[in-house]
């Protein structure tokens, strides 16, 4: 895990707190955006003081002196500093100030914890997921204003009650920008990655215990969207005369027949086209979500869509597949192709992985194991919710049963009769 930590140590004059026309030596600690300064109750003469190396001109054996208290006091600094760092503990100017005052440090708070995980974390989880912490850290400060009339709580209060509350207030949530609050699962969401940052800091040692040992997240099953193979028909035979419907649907399209999410697509380039063991192309790539390798064949209708791409100059000046465009303009977008086909359903481009899940590959025979594999899932358990809404699927196999069995009854009868 790469740390992001700065460190510096300065030394400064102090003209307005010296006296007797002398300055006072100060000594100014910066780690990362934090800064705090120490008085060393030592005095000196401007014209006495190297400003551009920070330390005393040494004339004399006085001036000699104070340089090696000078360079005693930085390395006491830097051991301090180092000592939070072997620990693994949140460390700021002012924490190394006070170490090296002896003041002791106040037990670690819940703004610590958040700090500390994320500041590690960024280096280690994807950005979409950063995202997603950053905006359950905004409703944890937000609940603590709300529920105690403070931004900031001891470690040590978090209990059971605490989550409840927290959780309670997320339920009631009511959001300024949209009418809709958050689904049950949407509470659980945040609830889960508070529960992580929580056992970082047991981990840490800055918790005895954790409080969702009793606390229990309970995830209402929600059967996945997806289009039917009529409605991926629709949209596939329609073409638009404007260039960005059209261009969101071929992207939706793409994604309907290699099961890629948002980001792994317009990450793509040219690159992770390969040839296969088989002789035809593949797509090779890893899910920017869980760095998981993913290998998917490049089925006919794909490739018709890279092909149509190959040569746009916006691609190829960005160095990618396909041309990028973010993910709020293609989920708006898909609305316009939603509307302009009749499909009811609530067209995002998350659907695409649905439908290549169920109606292109599951429906059609290919094993579950296979589709989880090109899916990129870490377990096949996260595919098998997929295998579930597959009613079509579910139908044609019991079909094909009830043949097999009433094949079956006539070879019996047959024998019997013979």
């Amino acid at each position: 895990m790469r740390s992001t930590n700065t460190f510096g140590i300065h030394f400064v004059l102090r003209k307005s707190r010296g006296k007797n026309g002398k300055a006072a030596i100060y000594v100014r600690i910066v780690v990362n955006k934090t800064r705090s300064e120490i008085a060393l109750k030592r005095l000196i003469d401007g014209d006495e003081w190297n400003s551009v190396k920070g330390m005393a001109k040494p004339k004399n054996v006085e001036l000699k002196a104070l340089n090696s208290y000078l360079e005693e006091t930085r390395g006491l600094l830097t051991s301090h500093y180092q000592e939070f760092i072997v620990k693994k503990e949140l460390v700021t100017a002012e924490a190394v100030k006070n170490k090296y005052l002896g003041i002791v440090e106040q037990e670690n708070t819940l703004q610590s914890l958040m700090e500390y995980h994320n500041l590690h974390m960024k280096e280690v989880l994807a950005y979409g997921t950063m995202k997603n912490y950053y905006t359950t850290v905004k409703y944890l400060k937000e609940f603590l204003l709300k529920q105690f009339k403070k931004s900031d709580v001891y470690l040590s209060e978090l209990d059971y009650q605490f989550i409840t509350q927290f959780e309670y207030f997320l339920r009631t949530y009511e959001p300024v920008d949209h009418h809709k609050g958050m689904s049950n699962n949407g509470v659980m969401k945040h609830l889960e990655r508070f529960r992580k940052m929580v056992r970082l800091g047991v981990k840490l040692g800055w918790l005895d215990k954790d409080p969702f040992d009793l606390f229990k997240l309970k995830m209402h099953k929600v059967e996945r969207g997806f289009l039917t193979s009529e409605e991926l028909s629709k949209i596939e035979k329609k073409d638009f005369s404007v260039e960005r419907i059209q261009y969101v649907k071929d992207l939706f399209v793409f994604a309907c027949y290699t099961g890629m999410a948002y980001v792994d697509v317009m990450q793509l380039t040219p690159n992770n086209i390969v040839k296969g063991s088989d002789g035809n192309r593949w797509i090779d790539t890893e899910r920017e979500k869980t760095q998981t390798p993913v290998k998917v064949p490049i089925l006919p209708k794909a490739a018709a869509i890279i092909e149509k791409y190959k040569d746009d100059p916006r691609a190829i000046s960005q160095g990618a597949l396909f041309p990028v465009i973010s993910n709020q303009k293609l989920n708006s977008y898909l609305k316009e192709v939603a509307d302009l086909c009749s499909i009811k359903k609530h067209l995002t481009f998350h659907l695409a992985r649905h439908t290549f899940a169920t109606s292109v590959t599951l429906s059609n025979g290919v094993p579950i194991e296979t589709v989880s594999k090109m899916l990129g899932h870490t377990t096949i358990r996260t595919t098998q919710i997929y295998a579930k809404v597959v009613e079509q699927k579910v139908s044609q196999d019991m079909a094909n049963l009830r043949n097999r069995l009433e094949e079956n009854e006539q070879i019996k009868l047959k024998v019997l009769k013979s």
